[in-house]
C-alpha cells in the first residue's frame, strides 16, 4: 500500500511528513490505523513478531498511554492559548521569561538535626559546597509546639531535626549566617507564627530590616488535615492563623513567602499526581479566598504565596504536572479572583525528589531515583529543589550522603544542558497532550470540592482523606503484586545486603536542650510572661491579628 502526503497532513499546517517515510513507517503492517483522520489499511507481521510487553500502559495516576502521540492527539489544542511564552499568562513554559538561562534554580537541601549547633554546621558545609539556599527541619516537639523539656517531647529532641525552643536556640543556628543575604525555608506548620516571630526577632538582633529578610514558611495547615496529621486546632481557625501571617507579611516583611501550599505530604501519603494537583489547589484556593474575606486585595498578597510539589518516579507525569499547576493557577487567580498582576497569577514551586519512593534495600539505587526525580523536576520548570540522600530511608542524612544529593544537582545544572533553552519538551505532543489530561483531571477533582462548599467542607467529610486512602491502597495491591516493579524490593533482589553507616543523634543533645530550656526559665520574669500569654489569648479572642503579639513577645516589633 502506498500513502501519499494529501493523506496525512500534520495537524496545524506544522508541515508534512514525506511520503517515503510514511512508506518505511507502515511497512509490513497489517492492521487498520487511523493518522491524522485518514484511515490507512496496512500489513504489520511486525506487530506480531513483536507484541507489546502489556496489555495495557498507564501513568502512575492510572492515565492510558498511547502507542504513539503525533498531531492529531492535539487536534483542539491551541499553542498560543495553552502554552503561550514563558513569563507569560498562562505561564504553562515558566514562570519567568528567561527561566534558568537567566537564573539557575536554587539549590535547597533540607537539613536539621540535634542541636542548632550541628544544624549550623550543616548549613555552612552546604554553603561552602554550593548550596544557594537553606531549609530547615525541625524535630518533633517543635513542629508541635512542645519545649524540649516537656514530658512529651522526651525521646524526641533532635532526633527528626533540630532542636528548637527558644530565641538563644534560633542565634546558635543561624550563627554567622546574616539573615539578610540568605533566604531560609522552614519547615513548620502549627507552630509557624511562633518560628516566623523569631526569626524576625533574630533579623532585628543582626540589624536586618524586615523588607531585606526573605524566606519561606510552610505553613499549610488544610494539608495537615488531609496528610501530615500534625495539628494543634481545628481547620477554621488554623487557617485564620495562616491568614493572620499573609496579612502581617504582606505589610511588613514584603519579601517573605508566608505560606508554601504544600503537595509534597499529600503525595507522601499516597496521592496520584493527578489528586497531589488538585488537592493542593484547592487548599491554595481555600486559603486565598480566606483571605479575600477579611478585606485583602488579591494583587496585595498572592505574589508571595508559594507551592510545594512532590517529584515521583513517573518521568513524564511530574513533569506533565508542575506545567498543568502553573497553567490551573494562572487561570483561577486572574478569572476566579480578578487578580490584575501578572505577579500574583504565578505558581512558584519549590520541589523535593519523592522519599517514598526511596527504598532501605539497596540504597544506593536511590542515586538514580533521586537523579531521575531530579531532572523532571528542571524539565518542569521548578523554581527550587531538594534531592534526598541515598540513605534516608535509615535515617537523617549523613555529610557524604548529602553531598551526593547535592552534586546530583550541580551536575545537572553544570554538565547536562537541560538548562541552555527553556521548556526543551514543550510541544511534544505525548507531554502536551499529557499536561492536558492532568489539567482536566484535576480541575473535574476541584469542581467536586467546590460543590461540597469548598476546602475545608470537603476535609470535614473527609473526602480528600478517602482518596488518598484508596489510592494508597491501590498503589499498594500493585507493588505486592508486582504489576509496579519496584528494583531491590519485589524484582532484582538481593539475599544479602552489606549494611550502610548513617548518622546517629546522641543522646547526650537532648540533656544539653533540657538543661538551656531549664536555665532560660529560671531566669526569665514570670509575670512578664503571663503578660505576654494574657495578650496573646485576648487577640485570639477578639479576632485580631496574632503577629504583633507575638512578634512583641519575641522581642521583635512591627
Amino acid at each position: 500500500m502506498k500513502v501519499t502526503t494529501d493523506a496525512i497532513q500534520v495537524h496545524g499546517g506544522y508541515g508534512f511528513i514525506k511520503e517515503y517515510e510514511v512508506e518505511r513507517a507502515f511497512r509490513d503492517a497489517k492492521i487498520t490505523q487511523l493518522y491524522e483522520g485518514t484511515c490507512c489499511e496496512v500489513t504489520m507481521t511486525e506487530r506480531e513478531r513483536r507484541p507489546e510487553r502489556s496489555a495495557r500502559f498507564e501513568t502512575l495516576s492510572g492515565i492510558p498511554i498511547e502507542p504513539l502521540y503525533t498531531p492529531a492527539s492535539l487536534r483542539d489544542w491551541s499553542p498560543d492559548e495553552q502554552l503561550g511564552r514563558p513569563g507569560e499568562y498562562p505561564f504553562t513554559r515558566g514562570v519567568y521569561p528567561t527561566m534558568y538561562r537567566g537564573r539557575l534554580w536554587t539549590m535547597r537541601m533540607f537539613a536539621g538535626f540535634g542541636r542548632p549547633e550541628d544544624t549550623n554546621a550543616r548549613f555552612k558545609y552546604l554553603l561552602a559546597q554550593g548550596q544557594t539556599g537553606l531549609s530547615t527541619a525541625f524535630d518533633m516537639p517543635a513542629l508541635m509546639g512542645y519545649d524540649a523539656d516537656h514530658p512529651r517531647a522526651r525521646g524526641e529532641v533532635g532526633k527528626e531535626g533540630v532542636s528548637i525552643s527558644t530565641l538563644d536556640d534560633f542565634e546558635r543556628l543561624f550563627a554567622d549566617i546574616p539573615l539578610g543575604d540568605v533566604t531560609t525555608s522552614m519547615t513548620i506548620n502549627c507552630t509557624a507564627s511562633v518560628v516566623l516571630a523569631m526569626y524576625l526577632a533574630l533579623a532585628e538582633k543582626q540589624g536586618i530590616a524586615w523588607d531585606r529578610v526573605g524566606g519561606t514558611m510552610q505553613n499549610d495547615m488544610l494539608k495537615e488535615f488531609i496528610a501530615q496529621k500534625e495539628w494543634i486546632c481545628p481547620p477554621e481557625p488554623a487557617v485564620r492563623i495562616v491568614v493572620d501571617m499573609i496579612e502581617f507579611t504582606s505589610k511588613h516583611v514584603p519579601r517573605f513567602n508566608p505560606v508554601s501550599i504544600s503537595g509534597y505530604h499529600i503525595r507522601e501519603a499516597g496521592a496520584t499526581a493527578v489528586q497531589e494537583l488538585a488537592f493542593t489547589l484547592a487548599d491554595g484556593l481555600g486559603y486565598v479566598e480566606a483571605a479575600c474575606a477579611r478585606g485583602l486585595d488579591i494583587d496585595s498578597f498572592a505574589p508571595r504565596l508559594s507551592f510545594f510539589f512532590d517529584i515521583h518516579n513517573d518521568f513524564f507525569e511530574e513533569i506533565a504536572k508542575l506545567r498543568a499547576a502553573r497553567r490551573l493557577w494562572a487561570r483561577f487567580m486572574k478569572e476566579r479572583f480578578g487578580a490584575r498582576k501578572p505577579e500574583s497569577m504565578l505558581l512558584r514551586t519549590h520541589t523535593q525528589t519523592a522519599g517514598v519512593s526511596a527504598t532501605a534495600q539497596q540504597p544506593l539505587n536511590n542515586i538514580a531515583r533521586v537523579a531521575l526525580q531530579a531532572l523532571a523536576a528542571v524539565l518542569g520548570g521548578a523554581q527550587s529543589l531538594h534531592t534526598n540522600s541515598y540513605d534516608e530511608t535509615w535515617a537523617l542524612p549523613t555529610e557524604e550522603a548529602v553531598t551526593v544529593a547535592l552534586r546530583t544537582q550541580q551536575i545537572l545544572a553544570e554538565e547536562s544542558g537541560v538548562a541552555l533553552t527553556i521548556d526543551p519538551l514543550g510541544g511534544s505532543y505525548y507531554l502536551e497532550t499529557l499536561t492536558n489530561q492532568m489539567e482536566e483531571a484535576a480541575h473535574e477533582y476541584i469542581r467536586k470540592i467546590d460543590a461540597m462548599g469548598g476546602i475545608v467542607r470537603a476535609i470535614d467529610t473527609g473526602y480528600p482523606q478517602r482518596e488518598i486512602a484508596d489510592a494508597a491502597y491501590r498503589y499498594q495491591l500493585m507493588e505486592d503484586r508486582r504489576d509496579k516493579v519496584v528494583v531491590g524490593v519485589n524484582k532484582y533482589v538481593m539475599p544479602e545486603e552489606r549494611p550502610i553507616n548513617y548518622l546517629k543523634i546522641d543522646a547526650a543533645v537532648e540533656r544539653e536542650q533540657l538543661e538551656r530550656v531549664g536555665r532560660l526559665k529560671a531566669a526569665r520574669d514570670p509575670a512578664k510572661v503571663e503578660r505576654r500569654l494574657k495578650q496573646l489569648a485576648e487577640a485570639c479572642r477578639e479576632r485580631r491579628n496574632v503577629m504583633p503579639v507575638l512578634c512583641s513577645g519575641s522581642t521583635a516589633s512591627p
